[in-house]
Order: C-alpha cells, then structure tokens, then sequence
C-alpha cells in the first residue's frame, strides 16, 4: 500500500496474527452467535491490521526525512575503516548483499561486503526497495555497538539502495568460457 510518496508494508507475522484471531472470532460467534463478539471483536481485527501499518508508516516517514540530513554530513568509508573509535559516525559505503536477515518482520539486516571486508547493516523499518543477496547497495547510516553495551561495530541503516552496478562472479565467469 502506498501513502503518499511513501511505501507502506506489514510483515507476514502481523498478517498471520490478523488471520487467526479473525478465525478464532469467527468460531467464538459461531459456537456462541453471540452478536457482541462481533460488534467488538470485528473492530479489534481491524485494529490488529491497522496498528502494525500505522507504526511502518511513521517509522518510513521518519527516515525519509533523515536521509537528507544524513547524506548531508556522511562520511564516505570503505568497510574496513568501520572500527569501534567511530561509534555515532554517520557513515556511507558501496558493497555487495551476502546474505539477508529477517525481512518478514520488516526488520532486516543484511551481511554487506566490499573487498576490504564485511559489515552486518540494521534496518528498524522496511527498506524502499526489496534488496536481495548479490545486489550491489549504497548504504547510508550510524555506527553503532551490535549489543547496548558490547559488541563489535554494526551500522544502523537509514537507507540502502540498489546501485545500478553488475558484479562478475565465479559462476558468470565460468559461463563466458
């Protein structure tokens, strides 16, 4: 669903859970045909829908709003540089998706790598555009300790973007062949 410029998900958990009190509603009317249920129970469903979405939207709104910002005082980085000493830097870099985390509830993370090294990147939204392993990104974000207090340094993505770059890997060389 699209509100305005900004694109609105709700991940698979929040549908799931929708479902199944709808259903659980639906055989407590049927096993009672209890008219309350439903006069209570059909708003609680929709509110189960909406509340999910309503959190995506402002959460999407806030961080379309920081990216001007960030991109304003971004330090551009190569993975490798990203160390403990850099904590609360805003940082960008470019690199390939190793591997992705988490998308179904909305809160990805991503394994990032360029040839300097690899970096997990945290989203607390959905990002623009579906990313997928092997895509080329720019990443745009914080540095930030993996745990509260420990840990080793994370990036807390604002936004990350597709780049129109292919990369050349061993399979694509051996087809050439």
């Amino acid at each position: 669903m699209k509100i305005g410029n900004i694109t609105v998900k709700i991940s698979i958990v929040a549908l799931v859970v929708v479902v199944l009190f709808a259903i659980l509603l639906f055989f407590a009317y049927y096993s009672s045909r209890e008219i309350t249920l439903l006069l209570f129970g059909i708003p609680g469903v929709v509110l189960l829908l909406v509340i999910p979405m309503a959190l995506n939207y402002m959460s999407q709104k806030q961080y379309m709003e920081l990216i001007p910002e960030y991109e304003r005082v971004a330090r551009p980085v190569r993975i490798k540089m990203i160390n403990k000493s850099m904590m609360g830097q805003v940082v960008s870099f470019e690199g390939v998706v190793e591997r992705t985390y988490f998308q179904f509830l909305n809160r990805p993370q991503f394994l990032i790598g360029d040839r300097s090294g690899e970096i997990s990147v945290k989203m607390f939204t959905s990002p623009e555009e579906t990313i997928k392993k092997d895509d080329v990104v720019e990443v745009l974000g914080t540095i930030i300790q993996r745990y509260i207090f420990t840990g080793e340094p994370v990036v807390n993505c604002i936004s990350i973007k597709r780049v129109p770059k292919k990369i050349e890997t061993k399979k694509d060389s051996s087809k050439q062949e």
